[in-house]
């Protein structure tokens, strides 16, 4: 399975992604978890707030590594550099181990949107590319609000793609662009994942979901859960204090198998 989240800022996208990566290593997989948001937080959904975390180096920021895989070096518009750096051995290389999930940051580029060419872009986009085509462990990719480290090379190799969205009207436009952008590179199993649902909410967010983006089926949804705020709070993993919502995770994890069947 290889798996690639993403939504508006705020919606727990990134909370999702690390509780999927603990339930399916409980399953018995080989995980991967991708961090491919600038503002990473991953480490801290999958394991707590810890020291790691506030040691870790995205990818995006190994200047030597950048230009040692490339041939120029990082910031540089317009300069020659390898368009197919090497990157297999990366994630043994770079890769931390976090309760047997191997973990990978990559951080953003400062520099130019999603149209930039410059070898730190290069770099990440060859390893995304790597790790959706190449590796055999399920991979989680926690995303920014779009499809930044994805392109058509890519596109194909993404089994699932999921949106969550929480309850307002600017988080669904959100997911609608965010579709609208997936489907334009050829993303093909694109659903949605309702978050934060309080009592009675869930039949109107939807019915408001399949108003605005029809093509884009819900295929789950999370109760808003106290225990969730206040493991972000304190600085723990969700999935180590509220057993209601690690049972919403494992129903998700259901219907994302049959999807891909």
């Amino acid at each position: 399975m290889k798996i690639a989240i993403t939504g508006k800022g705020g919606v727990g996208k990134t909370t999702i992604a690390g509780a999927l990566a603990r339930l399916y290593k409980d399953k018995g997989y080989k995980v991967l978890a991708v961090d491919a948001d600038p503002d990473a937080n991953l480490a801290s959904a999958i394991a707590g707030v810890s020291k790691i975390q506030q040691e870790i180096v995205p990818i995006s920021q190994m200047k030597k590594l950048i230009e040692e895989r490339t041939g120029a070096k990082p910031g540089t518009v317009g300069s020659f550099f390898r368009i197919n750096p090497k990157v297999d051995d990366l994630p043994e290389k770079l890769g931390i181990e976090l309760l047997g999930i191997k973990l990978l940051v990559l951080g953003g580029v400062e520099k130019g949107g999603s149209g930039c060419i410059c070898p730190e872009s290069t770099l990440l986009r060859s390893l995304i590319k790597s790790l959706l085509v190449e590796r055999d462990e399920v991979v989680i990719m926690d995303m920014e609000a779009g499809i930044e480290h994805l392109g058509r090379g890519t596109a194909e190799s993404v089994d699932v793609f999921v949106i969550v969205v929480e309850p307002g009207l600017r988080s669904l436009e959100t997911a609608k662009s965010i579709n609208k952008l997936a489907k334009d590179i050829g993303i093909e199993k694109i659903f949605l994942v309702l978050n934060k649902v309080r009592k009675g909410e869930k039949r109107c967010m939807e019915e408001k979901a399949r108003s605005i983006i029809p093509n884009a089926p819900v295929i789950g949804w999370i109760n808003e859960s106290q225990k969730v705020r206040l493991a972000d709070i304190e600085g723990k993993s969700s999935y180590d204090l509220d057993k209601i919502f690690v049972e919403k995770i494992n129903s998700l994890k259901e219907e994302l198998g049959k999807a891909v069947s």
